[in-house]
């Protein structure tokens, strides 16, 4: 920990839950919240965002407001997904340390002082891993996960073993400014650490969630995979767009130029006339292939210029100066 900061369980600390029909689920996890938030003497608030639940779930969330202030709700007109529930209480959290969470009870409240107390040790975003995790289905389940976890992992360069676990703890500096769109929110800790931040896990409880199922299913991993090459994309090539676009438009333009070379060789050496072979159509795919990249890599660069010069924003962060107002 930074010499002469205040340990974690002194400061202020916002959970954040999205939940969705989640009548039943909800006085379980606010009971326990509060269990574990009396018994550790925390600094807390919980910032609970209703994603368009029609169920009972609202009316027993602003019961919960309506006793306590630092319980607080954030109501959404229409269902719009985990990622924008948890960008939502993200952006209305006043805590110093944020603690997302699920609220169909698979995580428990009692794991969180251990999250903070890893935080302590130094580190930006501690990670929970569910070991306990798809036990029973291994074959189906747990494999699949093991193999995207592993692929996320290495497309990233940050090592978690469970991306999809949504209890975390995120100091509030090592989050701000991060994208969260689709299901981008899984990808925070990999945005964080491309920041500079120190991202590590720590293996925390699994329960079974008791009402209702999951939404999450194995066809949503190709999504997953889709968002996580776009938060790549826009972390490596965001302000210079030319090296991806304009590298495949080479890439395809030198194919254009071997096909088309191959093609004036064997009529000049073998009498094969164009028409004979399909290389001068492979030809003039690639090489028209090829330039289109490289004026959407032209485009794109104008655009990004007009994007941080409207905005005022600049491609660098700055963490501190010295001397300087």
């Amino acid at each position: 920990m930074i010499s002469g900061e205040t340990p974690s369980r002194d400061r202020r600390i916002s959970i954040i839950f999205p939940f969705h029909r989640g009548e039943k689920n909800l006085p379980i996890l606010v009971e326990r919240l509060y269990a574990m938030i009396q018994a550790e003497h925390l600094n807390c608030e919980i910032i609970a965002v209703n994603d368009g639940s029609h169920d009972r779930g609202p009316a027993i969330a602003r019961e919960f407001a309506a006793h306590n202030l630092r319980f607080k709700v954030i109501n959404f007109k229409v269902n719009a997904g985990q990622t924008a529930a948890l960008r939502a209480g993200i952006d209305y959290a006043t805590g110093d340390i944020l603690v997302p969470m699920d609220s169909d009870l698979e995580n428990d409240p009692r794991d969180i002082p251990r999250l903070l107390a890893k935080l302590d040790e130094g580190y930006d975003v501690v990670s929970g891993w569910r070991q306990a995790r798809w036990k029973d289905k291994v074959l189906t389940r747990k494999i699949p996960s093991m193999l995207a976890n592993k692929l996320i992992s290495t497309i990233t360069g940050v090592p978690l073993h469970d991306y999809g676990c949504t209890l975390k703890a995120y100091r509030r500096e090592a989050i701000e400014g991060v994208p969260l769109y689709g299901e981008m929110h899984r990808f925070i800790p990999a945005y964080a650490a491309w920041q500079g931040a120190r991202v590590t896990e720590i293996p925390v409880s699994y329960e079974r969630r008791r009402f209702g199922k999951s939404n999450y299913g194995i066809g949503r991993t190709f999504k997953v995979l889709l968002d996580l090459l776009l938060i790549r994309f826009l972390d490596r090539y965001m302000d210079r767009p030319i090296h991806f676009f304009g590298g495949i438009g080479f890439i395809l333009f030198a194919f254009g130029l071997f096909t088309g070379t191959l093609a004036i060789a064997l009529r000049l050496f073998w009498h094969l006339h164009f028409v004979e072979t399909p290389l001068p159509v492979v030809t003039a795919l690639f090489i028209i292939t090829g330039l289109n990249f490289l004026v959407m890599g032209i485009l794109s660069e104008m655009l990004m210029r007009v994007y941080y010069e409207s905005r005022g924003a600049k491609q660098y962060q700055v963490k501190d100066t010295i001397n300087l107002e």
